[in-house]
């Protein structure tokens, strides 16, 4: 059995599987290179934390999790996910908010992107075939769950490789959505 945190952020039990990455761990997610090179290297960005009650690749299993995405800016772009598509593409995924304020960001195989306002309460339902990253452009820590299939995989290389169609960026005040420089 596991215990959660709904509006914290946090999961108990036995088993609780953890992730974070700092400003050094992402080098190749925000375009401003000079901003994130002055930036100190141990900053958090990003803590997940999931449970895998089933074996990794196990067709109709489930797997459950939360994602504290911490405030801030890499020159004007707002810190975020390192966004992926699932290994295997036709795999859906659903988020919900439960704190902070924030945006989704989805882009469909040919690159074709969009997103969603993401506040404490909304639901997003991910449909396969789409790369996905969150993104938070609050002042407060944006926490959100997921329950995802356990054999979906995630494929970040190709993101890694092609990048973003579009990025978030802090525009006279308030975020906005502009397209990608950079791959």
């Amino acid at each position: 059995m596991m215990e959660l945190d709904w509006l914290g952020g946090k999961i108990a039990g036995e088993g609780v599987l953890r992730l974070s990455k700092k400003i050094r761990d992402l080098e190749d997610v925000f375009e401003d290179h000079a901003a994130w090179t002055s930036m100190d290297p141990e900053t958090l960005v990003y803590s997940v934390e999931w449970t895998q009650p089933t074996a990794q690749d196990t067709e109709g299993g489930l797997f459950w999790g939360v994602t504290v995405i911490e405030p801030g800016r890499v020159g004007e772009e707002f810190f975020m996910t390192r966004g992926h598509f699932h290994a295997k593409r036709d795999r859906g995924e659903y988020y919900t908010a439960v704190q902070g304020t924030g945006m989704l960001l989805l882009m469909d195989e040919s690159r074709s992107g969009r997103s969603e306002q993401m506040t404490p309460g909304s639901l997003h339902y991910i449909p396969g075939h789409t790369a996905h990253r969150v993104v938070n452009t609050g002042q407060d820590p944006l926490i959100f769950w997921a329950c995802w299939a356990s054999d979906a995989g995630h494929d970040y290389g190709t993101i890694q490789r092609e990048g973003f169609s579009h990025r978030v960026i802090a525009s006279e005040g308030s975020p906005r959505l502009v397209p990608s420089t950079q791959p």
